[in-house]
């Protein structure tokens, strides 16, 4: 639409009179302006808010006030919701809202919001909320596959997107009513919409003591550029790390559990295991080790269907740091990464490069003769 230039000492051309500033301004639609904070605990559950204005929670946040930032304005809200002090660098997702979605009032005109990233909330941080007289009337930790029941659907949409570009690690996603318009990995396998089983063992290095049945076998297996495979049920969107457990054909030997397990689920082959410690599972009825090692992977095949659980795995590549995300570890994650990130530089590998998660390709790419 073109506006009338009033500075302009030229004539005007004949034809429809052109549109004033004014009438330029009113004729713009009108959408209202939001912001969230995402918020999570140790073990990579959602803070969410529990509010007495409507019976769903919420993430922290609100109304962008007219002429403000929204890095400011959600620093604003969590202060007056949470009474918690934080700045706002890093935006996760913005998410246009159609006009007319469910939870909103008659004639809402549609919202763009902002979803900021608030990192980790520690114990101590957990202790120092303060929330206010009205609204906020309790806050809660959420398992990311439980949004659904707690949130308003396209709520709840945002948030796991949200969650899904911060274990990616990229710039932010653009969404509309909470599905993105350029979808990653992890929004097509609908990561983390099956409960994660929590593993909140003690990490241990050394061997496993004697009397200490070692149940299973797990393996971080690393490729050329650095980063683990972490296998996605595509039926479940769960995600677990190759291996299984030890069955007597493998006589006992944990590192043959684990190649052939790699095999079997992944259809990768490995190099010699690097022994990196274990968990001491105290939950059942009968303690046990699960033993964690670290290998190359050396060549793969295209994935096919693993007979034991009955489903084929999306193989995708991520850093440790991106993988521990995707488990519900709590504290135990932290000595066992630093155990992985030593065992990555004694096989020889890089360091890897951040980026989104990405699928290991079918085949092995054939290595070019080199130049004479």
């Amino acid at each position: 639409m073109a506006l009338l230039n009033q500075d302009s000492d030229e004539n005007p051309t004949p034809g429809p009179p052109r549109t004033t500033e004014a009438q330029y301004v009113a004729s713009r639609s009108a959408l209202w302006s939001g912001v969230s904070a995402l918020f999570t605990d140790g073990r990579g559950r959602v803070v969410l808010e529990d509010v007495d204005y409507r019976p769903a929670r919420l993430l922290p946040g609100g109304a962008i006030d007219a002429g403000e930032a929204p890095s400011l304005a959600v620093a604003r809200e969590v202060r007056e919701e949470l009474g918690l002090t934080r700045t706002f660098s890093r935006a996760l997702a913005v998410d246009w809202v159609p006009p007319g979605a469910p939870g909103y009032p008659q004639g809402f005109p549609g919202e763009v919001i902002y979803v900021f990233d608030g990192g980790i909330l520690a114990e101590g941080d957990f202790a120092r909320i303060r929330l206010p007289e009205r609204e906020v009337t309790g806050v809660r930790c959420v398992e990311p596959a439980l949004l659904p029941h707690h949130m308003g659907p396209g709520n709840a949409r945002r948030a796991l997107a949200a969650l899904h570009a911060r274990i990616n690690g990229t710039g932010p996603a653009v969404l509309e009513d909470g599905r993105s318009i350029s979808p990653t990995c992890l929004d097509d396998l609908e990561v983390l919409r099956t409960p994660r089983k929590p593993q909140l063992w003690p990490w241990h290095t050394g061997p496993a003591p004697d009397e200490l049945q070692v149940r299973q076998s797990w393996g971080w297996l690393f490729s050329e550029d650095g980063r683990g495979l972490v296998l996605i049920g595509q039926d479940t969107g769960s995600a677990c790390l190759p291996g299984g457990t030890v069955e007597p054909a493998d006589h006992d030997d944990p590192a043959r559990t684990l190649r052939r397990e790699a095999w079997e689920e992944a259809q990768v082959r490995i190099s010699d295991p690097l022994y990196l410690g274990y968990l001491h599972d105290d939950t059942g009825s009968q303690p046990c080790a699960r033993v964690r090692y670290a290998a190359a992977i050396t060549d793969w095949e295209p994935p096919s269907l693993d007979e034991a659980t009955g489903q084929t795995y999306t193989r995708l590549l991520a850093t440790p740091e991106q993988a521990a995300q995707l488990f519900d570890w709590d504290s135990q994650a932290a000595p066992q990464l630093a155990a992985v990130r030593a065992a990555r530089e004694e096989l020889g590998l890089p360091a890897p490069v951040r980026q989104q998660l990405t699928e290991l390709p079918s085949h092995r790419p054939i290595q070019s003769p080199a130049v004479r």
